[in-house]
């Protein structure tokens, strides 16, 4: 009999380390995927009733004097300019010259507070491609651009429209090719 405790005692202790296991711990569950922010959407250009009303393209005037030229050159500083009137002192001729391409011959239209004028522009040629228009020295478009209230706008097909100040150069450029 004195077994049977010794026994009894071993099987408990045998029980006791025989427990089961801890059960695994239940996994996380799994974290939902962030959708992903929908493309931006492309808002139209702005239109508006008046093009006066319009913002003023980004850049200033420049004067420039050349071998019988003088000019005004809108642009950004150490750019090329976006747009020039150039006066050729020995024809009494100013060109407008718009920055861009064509094919061939394209209306350029300039709108002023009093005029509105539709010119024909040629493509340069030149190493700055611009499309070009000339008028004589008295041409009264002039002096719609010179004297517009603030602002003149140039719209040449295929191109984006400029909105431009009109600034003392523009004036200075006219008044050397009349005298």
């Amino acid at each position: 009999m004195r077994f049977r405790g010794q026994i009894a005692a071993l099987a408990c202790f045998g029980a006791a380390c025989c427990t089961a296991p801890a059960p695994e711990p239940t996994p996380a569950p799994p974290q939902a995927r962030p959708t992903p922010a929908p493309p931006p959407v492309a808002l139209p250009a702005p239109s508006f009733d008046d093009w006066m009303d319009a913002p003023q393209t980004s850049g200033d005037w420049y004067y420039r004097r050349g071998a019988g030229t003088t000019a005004a050159l809108f642009g950004s500083a150490g750019a090329d300019a976006r747009f020039a009137l150039t006066c050729r002192l020995a024809g009494r001729t100013v060109t407008l010259a718009r920055a861009g391409t064509a094919s061939g011959p394209v209306p350029m239209r300039i709108r002023t507070e009093t005029a509105d004028r539709v010119l024909t522009a040629s493509p340069s040629g030149d190493e700055m491609p611009s499309l070009v228009a000339s008028v004589s020295a008295n041409d009264p478009i002039l002096d719609a651009i010179a004297f517009s209230k603030g602002r003149f706008a140039v719209e040449v097909a295929e191109q984006s429209t400029l909105y431009l100040p009109s600034w003392p150069e523009i004036t200075r450029v006219i008044e050397d090719c009349r005298s």
